[in-house]
């Protein structure tokens, strides 16, 4: 990988903060289970974070960000579902008035979470960016980063810290990618762990940035694009993934909707398309490690028996 744009002080920094947002945000998160499994003779690991309170990671940094400083008077984010669900839910949590700007794409099972939880949605735009483009022009609230705040990723990596305490045998985590934010957090929470950033082929703005050499605007066009559809990777994620071992995976949209069926087939897993995108690469041969884990990420979607 490039040459690491943190410094090495700003790292260790944003490493420790992990810990302590363990510390903070453990009273209201659950602690979700590893699940050790073989699959055609591969040993392999999934970290069941589609079993969180809100149905993805998103409730790890959005509880962070709240509980770190001064307590807002209102909260305000944009996002294309999952952030939006768990922005609301700490919210809720806190006793705190939240607003969701979403685009209008946002599939009508998220949209029902957030305001389930509380929130007052707003549709704007059809995408993540216009939607968050709408919701910085609120003046008077605590605007929650959906991935490109040190606060946020160091949430996002208590799933991480998990992992290593749960399966310490673990020599590489896959995790799928949208703006960055988690596979940041896991980065820094892996005790130097390979991390294997996945992404689908036309929904892969950290390959775009890595081409580039610095984050630019890239094609949203995947299955799993209303959790992994941001239009630009983060600066702050792209700084500390572009400074560790982690190894950048493309899969397809066909790949995907085989490792989501499979999922369910294997291990009666239902999950939404983006939590399906590591074991895509997984099944492809694509994670290296003698025991790697993958994180499943979430499953808010419809149920269809």
């Amino acid at each position: 990988m490039a040459a690491g744009l943190h410094s090495g002080g700003m790292t260790a920094t944003l490493s420790s903060e992990v810990a302590a947002a363990a510390d903070r945000i453990r009273p209201y998160v659950r602690r979700t289970p590893v699940l050790r499994a073989e699959l055609d003779g591969r040993p392999l690991v999934l970290k069941l974070e589609q079993l969180q309170r809100t149905g993805s990671f998103k409730l790890r940094g959005a509880l962070n960000v709240l509980l770190s400083g001064p307590r807002p008077d209102q909260v305000v984010t944009a996002s294309g579902g999952n952030h939006g669900i768990g922005v609301a839910t700490a919210a809720a949590i806190l006793g705190l008035p939240a607003t969701v700007y979403a685009p209008v794409s946002i599939p009508e099972s998220k949209a029902r979470r957030i305001e389930e939880a509380g929130a007052r949605l707003v549709r704007v735009g059809t995408t993540y960016a216009e939607a968050a483009t709408a919701a910085h022009e609120v003046t008077n609230a605590r605007y929650v980063e959906a991935y490109n705040d040190p606060t946020v990723i160091a949430g996002q990596g208590t799933v991480a810290a998990e992992i290593v305490e749960d399966a310490p045998g673990v020599d590489a985590i896959a995790v799928a990618v949208g703006g960055g934010g988690l596979a940041a957090g896991i980065t820094l929470g892996s005790g130097g762990r390979t991390t294997v950033a996945v992404e689908p082929e036309h929904c892969s703005c950290l390959n775009h940035a890595l081409a580039a050499g610095h984050p630019v605007d890239a094609e949203v066009n995947s299955i799993a694009s209303s959790a992994l559809g941001a239009t630009r990777v983060g600066q702050v994620p792209f700084e500390i993934l572009t400074g560790h071992d982690v190894r950048p995976v493309l899969v397809t949209d066909d790949e995907i909707l085989a490792a989501r069926d499979l999922l369910w087939q294997e291990f009666r897993l239902a999950v939404e398309p983006a939590a399906a995108v590591p074991f895509a690469a997984w099944l492809a041969g694509r994670v290296p490690g003698e025991l790697p884990c993958l994180v499943i990420c979430g499953a808010n979607a419809d149920w269809t028996p």
